[in-house]
C-alpha cells in the first residue's frame, strides 16, 4: 500500500514518468523500501483504472528510442492522498534490513564469517553516511519535512554503524561455547 500512496505524493510535486518515479523513489525511500519496475507500472496501471492518475503519452525531444508516459494525479488522487496523508498509520516502525534477517541466524554459521558480513555491513553504512552528509546542504534548501526526514537517515545511519561496531566487539570477544550456545537459544 505505501508504493501507491509514494506515487501519489511525488505526483503532487509534478508530473513524471515511470522511470523518474523510480528513481526518486530509490534515491529518497531507499531506507524504507526497495522496489523495482515490476512494481511501479502495475501500481500505475491499477491507479489509472482507479482514476487516481492519467496517462499522457510525450515525444521525447532530441531523444531517440519510444514515447513516454507521462503520469499526473487527478482531483480524485489528491483526495484519496490527503485521506491517506491524514490518517493514522498502520503499524509500527517496521526495518526490512535483508543484513538484519541474517544477523539473527549468524550462530549457525561461522563467527569468522559473521565478522567479515559485519565488516561489510559497516563499509557499507559508512559510505551511506557519507553520501547524506555531502548532501546536507542540498537538503536544507527543501522543505521542513523533506529535510526532517534526511536528517533521520544520517541519524539512522549513525545509530546503525554505533550498534555493528557494538556487536562486532561482542561477536568478537565471545568464546566459541558461547557463540554456539546462541543457535539452541533463540526459543528457550
Amino acid at each position: 500500500m505505501g508504493l501507491k500512496y509514494a506515487i501519489l505524493g511525488l505526483l503532487n510535486y509534478r508530473d513524471l514518468h515511470g522511470y523518474r518515479i523510480k528513481k526518486h523513489i530509490e534515491n529518497h525511500f531507499g531506507l524504507m523500501w526497495s522496489i523495482n519496475y515490476g512494481q511501479i507500472y502495475p501500481n500505475l496501471k491499477k491507479m489509472s483504472e482507479e482514476g487516481l492518475v492519467t496517462i499522457k503519452e510525450v515525444t521525447q525531444v532530441n531523444e531517440k528510442g519510444p514515447h513516454r508516459k507521462m503520469y499526473s494525479i487527478t482531483e480524485k488522487g489528491k483526495i484519496e492522498f490527503i485521506r491517506w496523508l491524514e490518517s493514522s498509520p498502520d503499524k509500527g516502525m517496521i526495518l526490512r534490513d535483508p543484513f538484519l534477517m541474517r544477523f539473527v541466524f549468524f550462530s549457525f554459521g561461522s563467527r569468522q564469517r559473521a565478522l567479515e558480513l559485519i565488516d561489510e555491513q559497516l563499509v557499507l553504512y559508512k559510505k551511506q553516511l557519507e553520501k547524506r552528509v555531502h548532501n546536507k546542504d542540498r537538503w536544507q534548501n527543501h522543505n521542513q519535512f523533506v529535510r526532517l526526514i534526511a536528517q533521520l537517515g544520517m541519524q539512522q545511519n549513525e545509530v546503525f554503524l554505533e550498534w555493528l561496531r557494538y556487536a562486532r566487539e561482542e561477536i568478537a570477544q565471545s568464546t566459541d561455547e558461547e557463540f554456539a550456545a546462541s543457535a539452541a537459544a533463540f526459543f528457550s
